[in-house]
């Protein structure tokens, strides 16, 4: 049965790159359905694509699911990011009732206002030294592949298989903490005087919904590991939703503080 929200918001699709989860990604928008979707950036890797053409019939099916959404009512927003910032020189153009928008302001249910952004122009590093960025998003790519290996080995022997090398990785390298850390403070800082309560991005491919100096900061998560998307219901709560089958999905809820109620 699906689900219908207010807004969903997803982003780090990586389409035409061999580590898009096409699978999950394509059952997540069977079973939910939104007033509005937001395509938080990275949605196409033209990165990947520019070293090797891989567009399997999943990943035309992914946007074809996209464009149907559009033509039956669905107001969809498509916010570029760095792998796809070719897409930005179309800023407020309309392509197949989708609208682009280098940058949003979304209002929910009972009038918080959130900054919607893809996130890569607060990223130091993907902003000042896109060959690091390149390089870094290279070794991600070998972490994802080693992951599929290791997910096959770990359900042989009888371990659970939705282990993330990636996010285990990331998690215990001290540099990498800290980079997620400044990333988060670096674009909460921004929302100061603007008349915003917190801002949604993606971009690192670490979900969160958490307070950061009075605002509320979300991160979408990404379909190549984590496979998460944002959603607001329809009384304003933002929930974080962790998607792996329709009958095992685990959800978030925003912090009371802030959520929408």
């Amino acid at each position: 049965m699906n689900k219908n929200y207010r807004t969903i918001w997803i982003s780090d699709l990586h389409l035409g790159s061999t580590q898009c989860h096409s699978e999950m990604l394509l059952d997540f928008l069977k079973y939910n359905d939104s007033e509005k979707l937001y395509l938080v950036g990275d949605i196409i890797d033209f990165w990947a694509l520019s070293k090797k053409m891989y567009w399997p019939r999943e990943h035309n099916t992914v946007i074809q699911k996209i464009l149907r959404k559009a033509r039956h009512g669905t107001q969809v927003i498509y916010v570029p990011g760095n792998h796809d910032e070719n897409v930005r020189e179309y800023d407020n153009y309309v392509f197949g009732d989708i609208v682009v928008k280098n940058s949003d302001i979304h209002e929910t249910v009972d009038g918080k206002r959130f900054l919607i952004v893809h996130g890569d122009e607060y990223d130091t590093i993907a902003q000042c030294h896109k060959w690091l960025a390149k390089l870094g998003s290279e070794g991600y790519d070998l972490l994802i592949s080693l992951n599929r290996m290791l997910r096959i080995v770990r359900r042989w022997i009888g371990f659970r298989s939705n282990f993330s090398l990636a996010a285990y990785v990331k998690f215990k390298v001290k540099n990498a903490v800290q980079f997620i850390s400044d990333y988060e403070e670096s674009i909460v800082s921004t929302l100061t005087d603007r008349d915003l309560d917190g801002v949604i991005c993606g971009h690192i491919h670490h979900a969160e919904i958490k307070e950061i100096n009075g605002f509320l900061y979300v991160n979408t998560g990404d379909f190549v590991e984590s496979c998460t998307a944002i959603a607001e219901h329809f009384d304003g709560t933002l929930e974080l939703i962790r998607w792996n089958k329709i009958e095992t999905t685990e959800v978030v809820e925003a912090p009371k503080a802030l959520s929408a109620h």
